[in-house]
């Protein structure tokens, strides 16, 4: 057994880094058809599940923003269209509910 660890150049983070991005694509939008089926097959609430897709996206811009990897415009961009999401999502849930 030798004593030397492990190469880890350029290319060895960029397609770690690869890979993470795609798990955490299918894990969000496996998340996002499972909340969608939870919601109008069985007509169950799936804010849970909703709640781990919102909080998965803002740990990543906000660990993007503390290393200051993310530029203005694109907080800025993502936070008006997290709040026109909830101002759809509160619209939808005053029609869907009222009765």
């Amino acid at each position: 057994m030798s004593s030397r660890g492990v190469v880890c150049d350029e290319r060895t983070r960029a397609v770690e880094n690869a890979s993470y991005r795609v798990a955490y694509l299918v894990l969000t939008y496996g998340l996002l058809v499972a909340v969608a089926y939870r919601g109008l097959v069985l007509g169950q609430a799936s804010w849970d599940l909703l709640a781990l897709v919102v909080a998965g996206g803002a740990i990543t811009v906000g660990y993007q923003a503390f290393h200051r990897t993310v530029s203005r415009r694109m907080l800025l961009v993502g936070g008006a269209s997290a709040l026109l999401a909830a101002a759809v999502a509160m619209l939808l849930a005053r029609t869907l509910f009222a009765g």
